[in-house]
């Protein structure tokens, strides 16, 4: 996993190797500096030469400077490094998620890929600095030390490594017990942000009907189970704390006892003993941090494998040819051949549609309408290949949908989709997502066409009115008519609509379809709609129910053959004159 997450360096490459040289100078330079304190202490004080107390005084300094200059690089280099490893497997990951389809996304949830995307990866890139400074740092210490002890005395050194393999057997099991640990927790951050996702979005539905109580139960759940998960990992990592201090102190007591006993017998000087325990110390000092290193190495692996997970799914949807491939012109022909469809396509479940068949012919306005949660939006998620057909197939003039570029099927449609969806920016920035190329007039053609134009003008910065996030400050009624102007200035062969005009007013619903009729002449228009009124003028009706076609036809035969739709039209009659 170590080797795949290098793989993403890229660019930063240099930095993770000039990063780790930089430590092992300056690591290198402090484990030099009790060596020349030593000789200090046994020629310049005990042995009274001044001039050696002055050279190893000057050599202590400049050892000192070049340690604050490579770890200053250090810690540079490795945030440079970090910060571009990050930013590379977040890019990764981003473009991964934005291939992913609707079935993929509702695999995951929102809230897990956001986690994934924001603590998992910080929590990699503090291991890479940590194991790029400290890491590097800890083993260079060790190794150094333990060479300079066996320098100085190897009896005394034999103590410590000693000590050593008991407490790395205690770490490695701490670490094995800690990996499942971290994996929960942060499972349990994904239903935190979950909670506080959903919590954010229905802010206003909520404090409608007053279940700020109920919400703040839930949150407290979500909380309370992340804190406990965190809890159950924290508290086994505080345990090492003092066994770690425990097994120092024993080593170094030894080192003090055998080693007191050997100046007093003088076999070991003064200064070679002050020398020693200095590296005796930063040895179970490196021990200590290494430990801890190799537990948050521990929460990064279980984030990395988290983020593979993302980047290892294939897309439930692929691409189905080359852009250079002969394409059928675009017409707006669309066609459901014996289409079935069901959410688990792997699974037992029913199926939301069942052998749909029909043709909208180019330039024909298709309405469909039936009672709630029928399929009518499944349905037409599955032109543009939101998701796949379970069963039959899906053609955009005569090809199936499975066969096209996506991004060539998508450019045919414009879709409203049930959920209006505007971006933070202008009025201006939101309508050109349809289409970045067009005109100042074709932009305010399509307002117009859209009913959205009066509206905008009426703003004191007209198109420059900045939107906040999700279109908060304008209505429902302008959002929608601006999701539809966005949609229109696209100019596609077919135009998908999903309740779209269900929050605007009667009369400038009809103004709409009046402008379909007039500038989308050649487009194919798919309409799912609640009111009879908006579909009565359509050139064929289809009645779903239960996740079949009921019936198919115009109003006045559908007022004639089909009972659902009879039934649909005198609802909303009902105290209605004619």
């Amino acid at each position: 996993m170590i080797k795949r997450l290098l793989s993403f360096m890229g660019e930063y490459k240099r930095y993770a190797v000039l990063s780790p040289l930089c430590v092992m100078a300056e690591t290198v330079c402090e484990l030099i500096l009790p060596l020349l304190m030593a000789a200090m202490i046994n020629d310049g004080i005990q042995g009274g030469d001044l001039n050696a107390l002055w050279t190893a005084g000057a050599a202590m300094l400049a050892l000192s400077v070049l340690s604050l200059a490579t770890g200053t690089l250090s810690a540079k280099y490795a945030t440079y490094a970090a910060q571009g490893l990050g930013a590379n497997l977040r890019k990764a990951e981003f473009d991964q998620i934005n291939e992913f389809s609707f079935a993929d996304i509702d695999r995951f949830s929102s809230a897990s890929l956001i986690t994934r995307l924001t603590n998992d990866l910080t929590n990699i890139q503090n291991i890479v600095i940590m194991g790029l400074r400290i890491l590097v740092r800890c083993v260079t210490m060790m190794v150094v030390s333990i060479l300079m002890a066996l320098y100085l005395n190897w009896r005394l050194a034999l103590i410590v490594l000693v000590t050593l393999p008991i407490l790395a057997l205690f770490v490695f099991g701490l670490q094995r017990i800690c990996h499942p640990l971290f994996q929960s927790m942060q499972k349990k951050i994904d239903d935190l942000n979950e909670n506080v996702q959903e919590n954010l979005v229905a802010i206003r539905v909520v404090k409608a009907f007053v279940r700020q109580d109920f919400e703040r139960k839930k949150f407290k759940t979500a909380n309370d189970n992340f804190t406990e998960a965190g809890l159950k990992a924290v508290l086994r990592i505080v345990l090492m704390q003092p066994i770690m201090m425990m097994g120092i102190t024993i080593a170094t007591a030894l080192v003090m006892w055998n080693g007191g006993r050997m100046v007093m017998d003088g076999s070991l000087l003064v200064g070679d003993l002050s020398a020693f325990n200095n590296y005796i110390f930063q040895i179970l000092f490196s021990v200590q941090m290494l430990a801890m290193a190799l537990l948050q190495y521990s929460r990064a692996h279980a984030c990395a494998g988290r983020i593979f997970e993302v980047l290892d799914t294939v897309p439930d949807i692929r691409n189905g040819g080359e852009t250079a491939r002969q394409l059928p012109a675009k017409r707006g022909l669309v066609e459901f051949r014996d289409v079935s469809f069901k959410y688990q396509a792997t699974g037992t479940g029913d199926d939301v549609l069942t052998h749909i068949n029909f043709t909208a012919q180019p330039g024909q306005t298709l309405a469909i309408v039936g009672g709630t949660g029928v399929g009518k939006s499944t349905l037409v998620n599955l032109i543009p290949r939101f998701y796949d057909a379970t069963g039959g197939d899906v053609l955009v003039d005569g090809l199936s949908v499975k066969e096209y570029p996506l991004e060539e099927l998508r450019n045919r449609i414009g879709m409203v989709l049930q959920n209006n969806v505007l971006f933070s920016g202008t009025i201006r920035e939101n309508l050109l997502w349809g289409r970045e190329e067009a005109t100042e007039a074709e932009m305010i053609q399509a307002a117009k066409d859209a009913q959205a134009y009066d509206f905008i003008m009426s703003f004191p910065n007209g198109f420059d009115t900045r939107l906040d996030q999700g279109g908060v400050n304008v209505s429902g009624g302008q959002k929608q008519r601006l999701c539809i102007a966005r949609a229109m200035l696209r100019q596609p062969s077919i135009l998908i609509l999903d309740d779209s005009t269900s929050a605007v007013d009667s009369a400038t619903e009809a103004a709409i379809r009046e402008s379909f009729h007039e500038n989308l002449k050649d487009t194919t228009v798919i309409l799912i709609a609640q009111r009879i009124s908006s579909v009565r003028s359509a050139d064929q009706i289809l009645v779903l129910d239960d996740g079949t076609v009921a019936a198919m036809g115009t109003h006045s035969e559908l007022m004639k053959s089909s009972p659902i739709y009879q039934e649909i039209y005198w609802s909303q009659q009902e105290g209605v004159s004619e």
